[in-house]
């Protein structure tokens, strides 16, 4: 199965307004700047999360993005799916018409591992990630760089 960039930059942009949640709205323009997606991308991939009733949008100055529930209520697997991301390791994205419209040898074991991992990414929640050590490092550098990058741009 391969994640595609759809899906690893949902969940990575995710895991940005996790990450500072408490500190009001988070701008797509920060989650950009931090993670390095591109602000098109993500605005396309939040009108897909918003509709999934993961984020709330505020709107006006001081607006952006806020986790709609808490992050220990938000499994990585919604965020997948939440962006239309198939997650299955079947060639027929699990529809079982892998062969000219009929199951192929190999189907059941790619599904039985389509499931495994379904249910690994719905056991994981954006708290479980955010409260890893080495997420939190990730996080404290990405906050130094961006906070350096803005003090540069706008002196």
């Amino acid at each position: 199965m391969k994640l595609s960039t759809k899906g690893r930059y949902a969940v990575t942009a995710m895991l940005d307004l996790a990450l500072h949640t408490g500190k009001g709205p988070i701008t797509l323009a920060e989650v950009s700047g931090r993670q390095h997606i591109s602000l098109s991308y993500l605005e396309q991939l939040f009108a897909r999360l918003r509709k999934a009733n993961l984020v709330d949008s505020v709107r006006g100055p001081g607006g952006g993005y806020e986790l709609k529930r808490p992050a220990t209520q938000i499994s990585i697997a919604e965020v997948v799916l939440a962006v239309n991301e198939p997650i299955t390791a079947t060639r027929c994205n699990g529809k079982g018409d892998c062969q000219g419209g009929d199951v192929c040898l190999s189907h059941q074991l790619w599904s039985e591992l389509s499931d495994q991992i379904y249910q690994f990414l719905s056991g994981i929640t954006l708290d479980h990630v955010i409260q890893r050590d080495f997420v939190q490092q990730v996080a404290e550098r990405q906050n130094v760089r961006f906070r350096e990058e803005d003090v540069i741009a706008f002196g």
